[in-house]
C-alpha cells in the first residue's frame, strides 16, 4: 500500500494527512459527511460557533454508531437463534431417518 498526502477540509480548516491510497476515497467521503452535518446543524439551530457545531456532529455520529452497534447485536442474536433452530431441526430429521 502506498501513501498519499492529502489535505482534508473540515469546518473551514485544512488538515494535512498521509493516507493509504486505498483509504483516500473513504476519508474524503467522511470529511464531506462531517461538513454536511455541520451545515445541517448550523441551518437547523442557527449556531455559528465551530466548536459547538463540531461537538454536536461528534455526538450525532456517536449516536449513529451506537444505533448501528445495537442493530448489529440484535441481528447477530437473531441469526444465532435461527441457526440453533435449524440445527435442532436437522438433528431431529437425522434421528428420525435412523
Amino acid at each position: 500500500m502506498s501513501e498519499l498526502s492529502i489535505k482534508l477540509r473540515i469546518a473551514e480548516r485544512e488538515y494535512p494527512m498521509k493516507v493509504n491510497t486505498d483509504d483516500e476515497e473513504r476519508i474524503r467521503r467522511v470529511g464531506r459527511e462531517i461538513n454536511e452535518r455541520l451545515v445541517k446543524y448550523r441551518e437547523k439551530y442557527g449556531i455559528d460557533d465551530r466548536q459547538d457545531l463540531l461537538a454536536m456532529v461528534a455526538f450525532d455520529i456517536c449516536m449513529d454508531r451506537q444505533r448501528q452497534e445495537t442493530l448489529r447485536q440484535q441481528t447477530e442474536v437473531l441469526i444465532n437463534d435461527k441457526v440453533a433452530a435449524w440445527e435442532l431441526l436437522l438433528a431431529q430429521a437425522l434421528q428420525e431417518s435412523e
